[in-house]
C-alpha cells in the first residue's frame, strides 16, 4: 500500500494550531530563538513542520495540543479586541483577570467603539472559518442612528453601496424603533468588512451612535452581562457548527 502523505505547515502555523499563541506571536518566539523543533533550534517562522510527528518545545517545555476552548463575550466599548496594543489602549485581554489559562483570540473583530457579541477560541481553523467572508453566516446588529431613517435611505444599503473602492452591502435592514432625534435599526450583514455598518451609514449621511452586535448565525448574545464571557455549551457549538457546515455534511461538536 502506497505511504500517507504527512502534511507540513509552518512551525508559526503549527504553534497556532496547538493553541499555544497565536502566529504572529509565534513568530516572535521563534525570532527571538526560543523554539526547538526536535532539538534544534529554528529561528525561521516558516520552517516546515509535521505536526503529527515532530518535537516542538518553548523555553525547554514540550508542546501538545491544548484543549479547544470557546467562548462567547458580551464586549463593552472601550476595548481594542487585539492581545496588545501599541497605543497602550485597554484590551479585551483585560475581562479574563488572567484566566483563561490557555491563549484564546479573537474570531473576527469589534472596533473599539463597538460592544456585543464576539467569539473567543483557541482553535484557529474553526475561528477562521466562522470569520471567512465566504461562509456567508449571519450576524446582526442593533445601531443607534442620529436622526431618522426611512424606508427609502435605507434602500441603498440593501442595493450596495461603492464606499472607498469596497462593495457594501446588507443583507437586511429594520427600522426597530425611533424617537424625534435618533432612532435604532437592526441591520444584519452576511459578509464581514472592516467597520462595514459605520462606512455605510457615513456615506448615506448618518452618524452611528451606538453598534451592538447581537448575534452570529444562530448563537445569540441574550441577557450576557456585558463585560463578561463564558464558555459556549455543547448545544451552541452544534449549532454554528451545523451553521457553517457544507450542505449534506453532519456537524460535530468538538468540545
Amino acid at each position: 500500500m502506497p505511504k500517507t502523505k504527512i502534511r507540513q505547515i509552518g512551525l508559526a502555523r503549527a504553534l497556532s494550531k496547538l493553541g499555544y499563541c497565536s502566529r504572529s506571536q509565534a513568530s516572535a518566539l521563534i525570532r527571538a530563538g526560543r523554539v526547538t523543533l526536535n532539538g534544534s533550534e529554528r529561528r525561521d517562522p516558516e520552517t516546515p513542520t509535521r505536526l503529527e510527528r515532530d518535537q516542538i518545545k518553548v523555553d525547554g517545555q514540550s508542546v501538545s495540543s491544548a484543549q479547544k476552548l470557546y467562548f462567547i463575550m458580551n464586549k463593552p466599548r472601550g476595548l481594542v479586541t487585539t492581545a496588545s496594543d501599541e497605543k497602550g489602549r485597554d484590551t479585551i485581554y483585560s475581562l479574563f483577570g488572567g484566566k483563561p489559562n490557555s491563549w484564546v483570540a479573537p474570531v473576527g473583530r469589534l472596533d473599539k467603539a463597538s460592544e456585543g457579541l464576539l467569539l473567543l477560541t483557541n482553535d484557529s481553523e474553526w475561528g477562521a472559518t466562522i470569520a471567512a467572508p465566504e461562509t456567508h453566516l449571519p450576524k446582526t446588529y442593533h445601531v443607534q442612528m442620529k436622526g431618522v431613517v426611512t424606508e427609502s435611505d435605507a434602500q441603498p444599503m440593501l442595493r450596495g453601496l461603492q464606499v472607498d473602492g469596497d462593495s457594501l452591502r446588507a443583507q437586511s435592514v429594520r427600522l426597530l424603533r425611533t424617537g424625534e432625534k435618533n432612532c435604532w435599526l437592526e441591520i444584519t450583514l452576511d459578509e464581514g468588512k472592516n467597520r462595514q455598518i459605520r462606512r455605510m451609514l457615513a456615506a448615506l449621511g448618518f452618524e452611528v451612535l451606538r453598534l451592538i452586535r447581537v448575534s452570529i448565525g444562530p448563537l445569540q448574545l441574550a441577557e450576557l452581562a456585558k463585560g463578561t464571557y463564558r464558555p459556549l455549551t455543547i448545544d451552541e457549538k452544534l449549532a454554528l457548527d451545523g451553521a457553517i457546515a457544507p450542505r449534506g455534511k453532519k456537524a460535530r461538536c468538538t468540545i
